[in-house]
């Protein structure tokens, strides 16, 4: 490159004192600043732009590994999925097939009608006036036939 020293610099300056003149030199070092201002902002463009676009290559290289990664997560739980459902369809039909003929099926207990009129509470029965006994069809009559008066 150029190698302007002070020295360099003071005589170039003289030969254009000499040359333009002093009326107009002032006037050429403010054009020559605005354009060595304009080429530094274009060269500092020009920089930002290559440090952008090696970042966004290198993002774009980061988000390709971790799809990457994530995918290979996906194929791992899709095929521990796959082993454990034909281990607990095995399991299952094993254990209903192997099970002993006499054994009680499960019912859930909101199926039950019974079952859910025994957990209320006595007292509360007793409050709402919830027949607890069932009476047969005499046992009503007799219960609830009008005293004769003798």
């Amino acid at each position: 490159m150029i190698d302007l020293g002070i020295s360099k610099i003071a005589i170039i300056g003289a030969v254009a004192l000499v040359v333009i003149g002093p009326e107009r030199l002032p006037a050429l070092a403010r054009t020559l600043g605005a354009l060595l201002g304009k080429a530094q902002r274009y060269v500092a463009d020009v920089k930002a732009e290559v440090s952008r676009s090696i970042e966004l290559d290198e993002l774009k290289k980061m988000r390709d590994s971790v799809a990457g990664a994530a995918r290979d997560v996906e194929q791992s739980i899709q095929t521990h999925t796959s082993d454990f459902e034909k281990s607990w369809a095995d399991a299952t039909q094993t254990a209903t097939h192997d099970a002993p003929p006499d054994s009680p099926v499960y019912k859930h207990p909101r199926k039950n009608w019974r079952l859910k009129q025994g957990t209320m509470p006595q007292w509360y029965k007793a409050k709402a006036g919830v027949r607890t006994k069932a009476l047969s069809g005499a046992a009503r009559v007799a219960r609830y036939r009008p005293k004769q008066m003798t």
